[in-house]
């Protein structure tokens, strides 16, 4: 009888703890990790940058609502009309309702557009594709399920929006 109480309540811990480290719940400040899924009903098919419209790839989306409603969304986007120097900088529409620190960096709530760059460089335009600012992003070898792009929370605090395993750190 013991031993059945000992295990339901092991068992019941570990469940606990992989809720709250798995990437996509709830946070312990209220903040949430979006999805796919979750933001494809956001974002719309194609977005506006620099004089021209651009299909988004919504499976590869991701983003933040904070606990108080607001959104951090991002997706890449097909730039194939481009000019190869705009199409390089720009790899993914990114769109904050508040202002963050990016790589460091102050960001006001806007719509833009990022890219990893060469140089381990992190670019933020805006949507005339002028630059507003460059971070350094860093590589996350033991990411075990890279994608083309996602948003996951930071161990240290804030969150991380990865390119592959390239990624930089994003916060309020």
């Amino acid at each position: 009888m013991r031993f059945t109480t000992i295990l339901k309540t092991a068992s019941t811990a570990v469940m606990a703890a992989a809720v709250m480290v798995a990437p996509g719940f709830a946070l312990a400040q209220g903040d949430m990790v979006l999805k796919p899924a979750d933001t494809q009903k956001l974002l719309p098919a194609s977005v506006y940058y620099k004089g021209q419209s651009a299909t988004t790839q919504l499976r590869n989306s991701g983003g933040v609502k904070f606990a108080d409603g607001s959104y951090v969304l991002t997706t890449l986007v097909d730039t194939s009309g481009y000019a190869a120097d705009v199409s390089a900088k720009y790899q993914a529409y990114f769109i904050t309702e508040v202002p963050l620190k990016v790589g460091g960096q102050s960001l006001p709530a806007g719509i833009y557009g990022i890219g990893f760059i060469a140089g381990n460089k992190f670019v933020v335009t805006d949507v005339g594709a002028h630059e507003l600012f460059t971070a350094t992003w860093a590589e996350d070898a033991g990411l075990k399920r890279p994608t083309p792009l996602q948003v996951q929370a930071d161990p240290a605090g804030g969150f991380r929006i990865y390119a592959g395993r390239k990624y930089v750190v994003f916060s309020r």
